[in-house]
């Protein structure tokens, strides 16, 4: 076994104050030039677990340390943090905060710097020139997209010529093409520089196309380390601690056996591998293949145009244009002749690339900002004409990170907040009504800022829902969710819907988008590229391409099986196959089980 690993031996941590141990004998090897997913449940312990590989736990993080943790040869406990960096190159999930310079340059270089290396310059140059990042070295940072920000992190790091670089949540914040850039340049110094990466993930797409190891950390232990293909296939296990299995290997479990499975007796865990296993499915003759066959969950063009002719628009945006100053372009146009309406009944979502105007837009609605040019206008009011807090009354903003909603020590409270400030009546029965309604209440005395973010989401919805209002706005709700808790976003999104007229929801999340929404609006150059339901926009290859957008699996899987219509969920899907390989089977005289994981019980294959 070489000595330039990992190795956790018989771990146990505990938080000062805390009831229990967070980690709890846990175990594991991480081997030299291996790209390792570890993965679990919020609150599982994984973000824990990794803070020891570089010694934030136990020099940083105080606490009860017990076992072994060795970098390198190293024993974490007899080093400190500063010499441990140089073997461990850490970029956080947070990563805007370790961005300590004002610009791209400087914040690359600061880490060999403060450490005396001559060749500092060097080290920054190399960096930024592997990450394809040297054109903005004299950018200041704050210019800078959320994606290139991550990437200065990870440059950061890079100048420093660590052995291990680990990365908590790559994707997390990140528009898909950026997301994926991320990945391609982690996979670029673990197969060019033999770097071992680890990554900690809720997407397992990524962990599927990236990933060699997966980990699975499970009430502060660590479960099993297996094979990505193995470890995906273990479906129970992944389901039984929230984490979401990619939607191909979701397909295949819900099909009959000789359906979903590749010839190895596997579920695909990739487009490329579900296309092998599936396309014998979808091109036997089927109608369905024929057809289409999907289900689609969104509103078709008319059904959209027929409701904008029932009633008065909810928002109304004319001519808008909106930017803010910079020190060397002077002034960034994010918003440019925007002309928009948005209905009564709307399950709108705002999709496109880091500063395509998403939030921007959010804003305007709420009336945080004001437009620099044309009007937007809120039930009937200009928002230029009114203050931010009489929109409020009406329309509800949920930010992107939730704890910035929390100023009480209980949940209760904070809902009773923004009620008694705007001196409601009969403020009690309203707390529990909405503490009920969203199944809040065996939180309702926990302190909103101590929970986790699903919670926490769950939780500032309660807030704006206090106040029945008429729109609600998310921003980016299913961010850094596992699969539980964006189950839950996902409830009290159609929750919120039976209280509010529009819901506007800005997401990354293009699962969410296809699933939910009714409405997608792409956004770029300063205005929306397209409005039209889910369908239409990932059919449309030169919209994707244009906007860098990416399929989900299950749209991606549909027009590899050449599919006419693409599924917009694995449900659809699975109809599709399922029906598939029922007339088949029919044609040839038999009896076809289509019920998830059946059987055939009859015909020949």
């Amino acid at each position: 076994m070489s000595s330039n690993n990992i190795v956790v031996e018989n771990l146990t941590f505990q938080y000062p104050g805390g009831n229990e141990a967070v980690l709890r004998d846990a175990s594991v090897t991480i081997e030299p030039g291996e790209f390792t997913a570890v993965v679990g449940g919020n609150g599982s312990g994984k973000t824990t677990l990794c803070k020891t590989f570089n010694g934030l736990i136990p020099h940083f993080f105080e606490g009860t340390f017990d076992g072994r943790v060795t970098v390198a040869g190293t024993d974490t406990r007899e080093s400190d943090v500063a010499e441990l960096s140089k073997t461990v190159g850490y970029v956080f999930q947070d990563f805007e905060n370790q961005l300590v310079q004002e610009t791209v340059r400087d914040d690359v270089e600061f880490a060999p710097l403060n450490y005396g290396l001559d060749d500092y310059a060097e080290r920054a140059t190399r960096a930024l020139e592997t990450l394809g990042l040297d054109h903005l070295e004299d950018r200041f940072i704050w210019e800078l997209s959320g994606g290139q920000q991550h990437l200065v992190a990870l440059a950061g790091v890079l100048a420093m010529d660590p052995e291990f670089i680990f990365v908590d949540e790559p994707a997390a914040q990140l528009d898909p093409r950026n997301a994926r850039e991320t990945y391609e340049q982690l996979r670029r110094l673990n197969e060019k520089q033999d770097k071992t990466v680890i990554v900690i993930e809720h997407h397992s797409e990524f962990i599927a196309d990236y990933c060699d190891e997966m980990v699975l950390v499970s009430d502060g232990g660590v479960a099993w380390k297996e094979p990505v293909e193995v470890g995906l296939n273990r479906l129970d296990d992944l389901l039984a601690h929230d984490i979401h299995p990619p939607q191909v290997t979701q397909i295949a479990d819900g099909l009959p056996t000789e359906v979903g499975t590749l010839p190895s007796g596997r579920y695909p865990v990739t487009v490329d591998e579900a296309a092998t296993a599936f396309q014998p499915a979808a091109t036997r003759g089927s109608r369905a293949a024929v057809d289409g066959g999907a289900v689609a969950t969104g509103t078709d063009a008319a059904e959209l145009t027929e409701r904008e002719r029932d009633g008065d628009a909810v928002v109304t945006m004319r001519d808008v244009g909106h930017g803010y100053p910079t020190l060397r372009e002077g002034y960034n146009r994010v918003l440019d002749g925007l002309d928009l309406e948005l209905y009564e009944g709307d399950r709108v979502a705002l999709v496109g690339a880091n500063g395509s105007g998403k939030s921007t837009l959010l804003r305007l609605i709420t009336g945080l900002a004001s437009p620099d040019r044309g009007t937007v206008t809120v039930l009937g009011r200009d928002t230029s004409e009114t203050l931010p807090e009489q929109l409020a009354d009406d329309t509800v903003y949920i930010h992107q990170n939730p704890e910035e909603m929390f100023v009480e020590d209980t949940v209760r409270k904070d809902v009773a907040y923004y009620l008694e400030n705007r001196d409601a009546p009969n403020v009690d029965e309203r707390v529990d009504e909405i503490l009920a309604y969203l199944d809040l209440e065996h939180l309702a005395d926990r302190d909103g800022r101590l929970m986790s973010l699903g919670q926490q989401r769950r939780a500032s919805l309660g807030i704006g829902l206090a106040t029945d209002p008429t729109v609600v706005l998310l921003d980016e709700p299913t961010g850094s969710l596992d699969l539980q808790s964006r189950r839950e976003v996902t409830g009290m999104l159609r929750k919120a819907e039976s209280r509010v007229e529009t819901v506007v929801v800005a997401s990354h999340d293009l699962q969410l988008v296809a699933a939910w929404a009714n409405r997608v609006l792409v956004m770029g150059e300063g205005e929306v590229l397209a409005d039209a339901p889910p369908e239409a926009v990932f059919s449309d290859p030169n919209l994707l391409a244009a906007t860098d957008l990416r399929q989900p699996q299950v749209v991606e899987l549909s027009r590899r099986l050449g599919l006419k219509s693409p599924a917009l969920s694995t449900e659809s899907m699975c109809e599709t196959l399922a029906r598939s390989f029922e007339d088949d089977a029919l044609a040839d005289g038999g009896v076809a089980d289509v019920s998830p994981g059946g059987e055939s019980s009859g015909g020949t294959r």
